[in-house]
């Protein structure tokens, strides 16, 4: 038997064949493109995710002789996305992406509306659901009055998958319609954002099934026997499944793009104050809560653009042994922020160059603070009861160690590497499509991977780095937006 994972990116689909042991057999990436019509928009053609599936489908089928065996899909998908379908599931516009800032007029309106952050446990952010309908009803009301259905990304793929509007609750949880508490779709909330149920899809647990493989797709696959697809989950609820963070006590943080600083719960804890996102996870029973800072290994990745050097090239000096914190202060608001500040507006700053700055003293200040950006996010989760007492570390951003010694530290918490290997959000859908299909206990299925290192404080530095977090805290500004 084997089990496909499929992680619908921002950039690109990644699918995993996995064996009934959940090992990797084999995987497979392709590409499609962003588009930004305007300033603050963020779209993408949904039709570009199925031909990109098609296509990874299609290498995977004849590379790997035992993708005939497959028996159960997981799909996880990029969040807050609004696909927009008619009574005939034709899609109606590009689909708006959760990096879109188009709609953070009407969040305000709908943050502001009694009972919609106390029902859906959230602040509503520009990037959410609920906004971006809000938005097309404003500015585009005759497309507004033909939809039938507005599906997530990864419940996109469900339908055409399975042939049924169906979606799982981690991904659900960031619409700000759901009723992240009981998990379900909340009347009130639908009705604050002038939608209907009746255009939501069915939501089931990401474990659970969600429905069966498609006869049609199943001959072009060249598969026999039924195939389960899984409710699936939101990217980030699907890492946590692909790096083993079930329980309570257990997280992550993430260096990518954005950057990320989960940790799982075993009940609900709302805390909106505090700009933390608290989701459903992807089994029964759990959530989780998150920290999300919008610009994180972006931040290196600007400064490379600039200054025509590589990554790697521009943290390759500062070497291994970790300095004290550098007289240049980064904040890391290329793009705005989430938590803890809920600001779209405020953008990045230097302070403290001089003629003497060099560049190695830029990229230091951009690690930096990068590092206290999720240090506030560390907060946040602390605030609202999460105590991690140690944290894997994933990303294109943990290549640099000097930059995992500059985390543990602010964070004052171990970071553990995961071994070579999978563990990310491919690796969780495909763990998903299992469970659905075997019904086993998620805990048995959604295990921590193998530690190839550990990167601790360094206790002889961390109250510099603590003087320089409180100095990184005052130093940010709200802007106020003008007309």
């Amino acid at each position: 038997m084997s089990y496909l994972g499929i992680d619908l990116g921002t950039s690109g689909l990644r699918a995993l064949l996995v064996d009934d042991d959940g090992s990797p057999v084999g995987s497979v990436e392709r590409g499609y493109q962003v588009s930004h019509p305007h300033p603050g928009w963020s779209e993408q053609d949904p039709a570009d995710w199925i031909t990109a599936l098609d296509a990874a489908v299609a290498e995977l089928r004849d590379s790997y002789p035992s993708f005939a065996d497959l028996r159960g899909i997981g799909v996880a998908g990029h969040m807050h996305g609004a696909v927009l379908l008619d009574g005939t599931d034709t899609v109606l516009r590009p689909c708006i992406l959760w990096n879109d800032t188009r709609a953070h007029g009407e969040a305000e309106v709908l943050d502001a509306t009694p009972r919609v952050r106390e029902t859906s446990g959230n602040i509503v952010f520009p990037g959410f659901t609920a906004p971006k309908l809000a938005w097309v009803r404003a500015h585009e009301p005759d497309l507004f009055g033909m939809v039938a259905k507005v599906l997530l990304p990864a419940a996109f793929l469900n339908l055409y998958l399975t042939g049924d509007h169906v979606g799982d609750l981690s991904d659900a949880a960031g619409t700000s319609w759901l009723d992240t508490g009981a998990r379900s779709w909340s009347d009130e909330l639908l009705a604050k954002g002038h939608m209907r149920k009746d255009q939501m899809p069915r939501l089931v647990e990401g474990c659970l099934p969600a429905g069966t493989l498609r006869p049609e797709i199943a001959r072009r696959w060249g598969l026999s026997r039924p195939v389960t697809v899984a409710g699936g989950a939101g990217d980030n609820a699907a890492a946590a499944c692909g790096i083993g963070a079930l329980n309570e006590g257990q997280g992550f943080v993430s260096l990518g793009t954005s950057g990320v600083l989960l940790a799982a719960r075993d009940g609900y804890h709302p805390a909106p104050e505090t700009a933390l996102h608290t989701f459903c996870h992807a089994v029964p029973g759990r959530w989780y809560q998150m920290g999300v800072m919008l610009s994180a290994t972006d931040s290196l990745n600007w400064l490379s653009r600039i200054t025509g050097a590589r990554p790697a090239d521009l943290t390759a000096p500062l070497g291994e042994k970790l300095k004290a914190p550098g007289s240049v202060r980064f904040l890391p608001y290329l793009s705005g922020e989430r938590t803890p500040h809920n600001d779209a507006i405020i953008r990045a700053s230097f302070t403290g160059i001089g003629v003497e700055t060099s560049r190695d003293d830029l990229v230091q200040a951009v690690l930096e603070g990068v590092a206290f950006g999720l240090r506030d996010s560390f907060e946040a989760l602390k605030s609202a009861g999460a105590s991690p007492d140690r944290l894997f570390a994933i990303g294109g951003g943990t290549a640099s160690n000097y930059w995992l010694k500059v985390i543990a530290t602010v964070l004052d918490l171990p970071l553990m590497l995961p071994a070579g290997g999978e563990f990310g959000a491919a690796l969780g859908a495909a763990r998903l499509g299992m469970i659905a299909d075997t019904r086993c206990a998620p805990e048995e299925v959604i295990t921590s991977p193998a530690i190839s290192e550990g990167v601790t404080p360094n206790v002889s530095l961390k109250d510099a780095f603590e003087t320089a977090y409180e100095r990184f805290r005052a130093a940010y500004q709200p802007v106020k937006a003008t007309q």
